[in-house]
C-alpha cells in the first residue's frame, strides 16, 4: 500500500481586546492510491454490466424482430456488398445495396407496434357442439400520434385468425367480430392475441402477445329423455335391504318392546292381544343408485362418429338423472401404459354434481388405445360403485354379441343391465342377451325414443 503527503498551510486569527493576533498551521493529508484504484475497479464494472445489457437487449431485439425472411436479407447485405466492392463486381454490389435499402425501409413499419391497446371478449363460455361464437375484437390508439396500419392474430385452437387493422388517429378505436367455430366436442383456448408489426415484405416484423386466454368448452350434443325413461327399474321409494331397522317404509315384522324404543312404533293390536308392549321392525330402504359406464378404448368403436354418439348418449342419460334428482354415477377408464396394463387396472368417476360440471368433464374426454376394455370398466364399476340398481354400459358396435352377454356377470347380480350399442346408419332396435338388455341406436334421437317405450 503507497500513500503521499501533501502539506497546506493554515492562518488562523484571534482577536483579544484591541490586538489581534495572527498563527499559521501546516495540515498534512495522506491519500491511498490503492482507494483509488477500487473505485476506477468500481467505474469499470459499472460500465460493463450497462453494456452487457445494452447488448443482451439489442441481440434480443434483433431475434424477436428480424424474421426468416430479414436474416436472409441482412446475410445478403453482409456478404454480397463486401465481396462486389472487393471484387469490384456490379452484380453484387447493387444486390447487396438492394438490401441495404430493404432493411432500411422496413425499419418504419415498426413504429408503433406498442401504440394498441387490444380487448378481445366472448360472450359465452360453454356451447354446444355444432354451433357457432361470435367474439369481439376492440383495438384501441392509445398514443398521441397516427398509427400506421397493422395486424392482430388471434388463436383459436390450433388455428390462427387474422384481423387487419386500418389506419388509426390517437385515441379512435377499432372494433371486428372473430367467428369461434365450435363444430366439434372439445376444449378451445382462444387466444392470446398478439398485435403484429411488419413490412410488406416481411423482412421485420415486431409481436406484443396480450396475456388473456378464453377458454371454451364445447359441450357434447344431448337429447331431453322423459323422466320416466331415467332407468328401467322404478324404485322411487328405494330397494329393501337386509338390515334391520326401527323406522323405514318396509315392514318386516313384530318385536317385544325395548327401553329406547319409539312410542310412535308400537303396534297396539299386538300389544292387546299378548298383554305385552309390542313394537314394528322394518326393512331398511336405500335409494338405488344408476351407474353409466363408458368405453374409451379405440379398438371397440369402428369411427369418432361412433365415439361421439357414446359420448352423446352418456350426457343424456346423465343430465337426466340429475335432473331428476337420482343418485347417478358416471365411470370411465383410466389410460393405463402398455408397460404395465397387465398388472393396473383403474378407472375414473366424472363430476355429477351438476350437469355442467358433468358436461364439462365430457367435453375433455377422449378415446384411447391405452384404455381398458370394456369388460374390466364394468368389473371395477361394479366394486367401487355402491348400491347399483341399474347399469348402462355404452359402447361401440365392434363390441361383439357373446362379449355383450358377459356384461351382466361384472355386476352383482341385483343389479339390471342395459348396453347402449352405438351404430351410426343402424335401425333401432331392442333386444334380450341372456340378461343383458342391448339397445341399438343408429342416431341419438332414437336413444329417446326407445328409452320411453320401453319405460311405457
Amino acid at each position: 500500500m503507497s500513500f503521499h503527503t501533501e502539506s497546506r498551510l493554515t492562518r488562523t486569527s484571534t482577536f483579544t481586546g484591541h490586538a489581534t493576533h495572527t498563527r499559521y498551521s501546516t495540515t498534512r493529508t495522506k491519500k491511498s492510491t490503492t482507494l483509488t484504484l477500487v473505485g476506477a475497479v468500481v467505474l469499470g464494472m459499472r460500465v460493463w454490466r450497462l453494456v452487457r445489457n445494452g447488448v443482451t437487449a439489442a441481440v434480443a431485439w434483433v431475434g424477436e424482430t428480424v424474421t426468416l425472411a430479414g436474416w436472409v436479407v441482412v446475410a445478403a447485405a453482409l456478404v454480397l456488398l463486401p465481396l462486389g466492392l472487393a471484387l469490384g463486381w456490379a452484380e453484387l454490389t447493387v444486390a447487396g445495396c438492394v438490401a441495404v435499402a430493404l432493411v432500411l425501409i422496413s425499419l418504419p413499419f415498426l413504429a408503433g407496434g406498442r401504440s394498441y391497446s387490444v380487448n378481445f371478449t366472448l360472450p359465452l363460455d360453454r356451447v354446444v357442439a355444432g354451433s357457432e361464437v361470435l367474439g369481439t375484437l376492440t383495438v384501441t390508439n392509445v398514443s398521441r400520434r397516427l398509427t400506421l396500419p397493422g395486424r392482430v392474430d388471434v388463436p383459436i385452437g390450433k388455428g390462427l385468425a387474422d384481423v387487419y387493422v386500418p389506419l388509426l388517429r390517437a385515441g379512435h378505436e377499432h372494433e371486428e367480430h372473430v367467428t369461434v367455430p365450435a363444430y366439434r366436442r372439445g376444449v378451445i383456448d382462444v387466444g392470446p392475441v398478439t398485435t403484429v408489426r411488419s413490412d410488406p415484405l416481411g423482412v421485420l416484423g415486431r409481436e406484443v402477445a396480450w396475456a388473456d386466454v378464453h377458454r371454451l368448452f364445447v359441450h357434447p350434443v344431448t337429447v331431453s329423455i322423459p323422466s320416466t325413461s331415467a332407468g328401467f327399474v322404478r324404485d322411487l321409494e328405494g330397494n329393501p335391504t337386509s338390515d334391520i331397522v326401527d323406522s323405514d317404509i318396509s315392514f318386516h315384522a313384530i318385536r317385544e318392546y325395548a327401553p329406547g324404543d319409539g312410542q310412535r312404533n308400537i303396534h297396539w293390536k299386538s300389544t292387546a292381544k299378548t298383554g305385552t308392549l309390542m313394537v314394528r321392525q322394518f326393512e331398511e330402504s336405500r335409494r338405488s343408485r344408476l351407474a353409466i359406464v363408458l368405453s374409451l378404448n379405440t379398438t371397440e368403436y369402428d369411427s369418432d362418429e361412433e365415439f361421439e354418439m357414446a359420448v352423446s348418449a352418456v350426457g343424456s342419460l346423465g343430465v337426466r338423472a340429475i335432473r331428476d334428482g337420482r343418485d347417478v354415477a358416471v365411470v370411465a377408464s383410466e389410460e393405463i401404459p402398455d408397460i404395465v396394463r397387465s398388472a393396473i387396472r383403474s378407472v375414473r368417476s366424472l363430476s355429477v354434481v351438476s350437469t355442467r360440471t358433468l358436461l364439462d368433464d365430457l367435453t375433455a374426454i377422449d378415446s384411447s388405445a391405452q384404455a381398458m376394455n370394456v369388460e374390466d370398466v364394468c368389473l371395477l364399476a361394479g366394486q367401487v360403485v355402491p348400491d347399483i340398481s341399474i347399469a348402462f354400459v355404452v359402447c361401440g358396435s365392434t363390441v361383439t354379441p357373446r362379449r355383450l352377454q358377459a356384461l351382466t356377470l361384472k355386476f352383482p347380480s341385483t343389479v339390471r343391465v342395459v348396453a347402449v350399442l352405438c351404430s351410426p346408419g343402424q335401425p333401432p332396435s331392442f333386444r334380450d342377451l341372456a340378461g343383458t338388455g342391448v339397445l341399438t341406436i343408429g342416431v341419438l334421437d332414437d336413444f329417446r325414443s326407445l328409452l320411453s317405450r320401453r319405460a311405457a
